[in-house]
């Protein structure tokens, strides 16, 4: 019997999703051939569950499917079953409101507030200021508008809730963000996990700070061991530096051909394949190999 992949991980933005915001036929039909194959499906995410939800609920996916988001700290089928959850500490998250005290205006709090039936609910999202943030992300700002909570100072919002913060966030141009990424390394102690996504054509970083050790490729571990699966049956598809993980992991690492330069010189060095650009159906590539259209 042919030897392929029992688990197939696929980061989102910039790998599943086309430019338009969907997933398209193409990709549809080779993820449905996987499955058809016995292969499990797990969208890998820096999106939120709800977030991530707005399109895959219109992308063919299926209730069993797993959602892996905000960078591996939540997973859920996409019937909004909870498999696990993965918070950040309160005193760490109190901590780090101190330690990003020169970048307050670009720093976003998360919280799951995400019941069984996978809705979400407001003060998903907390920040202290709104405008670096709606300068930078307009688009996704206005989209979580009914998520978003104004508390000054933020760490009141470490005060008046049950639930700790699942992750943090900040966003901004890539030299500040490479300025807050070496000032929080240097303190951090083991406190969080950092994670950068890059778009160097729009001079934009995202800095997601996460719960110690935690990261998608660690969230996939978590994953096979429920499927009584390893590493050796797992494939992943990613375009970003915050797929490094997951990538390493996976005994099938496919890198998209829109990932960042530097990445993708790592990727040809480490032997992962490459394929086309996201908006080429890149997915749909790197699956035809083991789940080829007959």
């Amino acid at each position: 019997m042919r030897d392929v992949p029992k688990m197939i991980a696929l980061d989102m933005d910039g790998t599943l999703v086309h430019p338009g915001g969907t997933v398209t036929e193409v990709n549809q039909v080779a993820l449905q051939r996987a499955r058809d194959a016995g292969a499990r499906i797990v969208v890998a995410t820096g999106r939120r569950h709800s977030y991530a939800m707005k399109i895959l609920s219109n992308g063919g996916f299926h209730a069993e499917d797993i959602l892996l988001s905000s960078n591996g700290a939540v997973a859920r089928r996409l019937d909004g079953q909870l498999l696990f959850r993965q918070e950040l500490p309160l005193a760490a998250a109190q901590w780090l409101c101190q330690a990003v005290n020169a970048y307050r205006n670009c720093f976003v709090l998360t919280f799951d507030t995400v019941n069984a039936q996978g809705e979400e609910a407001y003060g998903a999202l907390v920040v202290e200021e709104l405008d670096a943030l709606h300068a930078r992300i307009e688009k996704w700002m206005t989209t979580n508008a009914y998520t978003i909570r104004r508390v000054q100072p933020i760490e009141n919002a470490l005060r008046d809730t049950d639930a700790p913060p699942i992750q943090a966030m900040l966003c901004g141009g890539l030299e500040r963000m490479d300025r807050a990424y070496a000032e929080l390394n240097a303190v951090n102690d083991g406190r969080v996990s950092l994670s950068r996504t890059i778009y160097p054509e729009r001079d934009l970083s995202i800095l997601d700070i996460l719960p110690a050790d935690c990261s998608k490729g660690a969230g996939l571990e978590r994953l096979l061991a429920m499927e009584k699966l390893t590493a050796h049956d797992l494939m992943a598809v990613g375009d970003n530096w915050n797929d490094e993980s997951m990538l390493g992991l996976a005994r099938w690492p496919v890198l998209m051909g829109n990932a960042p330069a530097e990445l993708r010189r790592m990727g040809e060095a480490k032997g992962w394949t490459i394929t086309c650009h996201h908006f080429e159906d890149g997915v749909a590539e790197g699956l035809e190999k083991f789940f080829p259209a007959t």
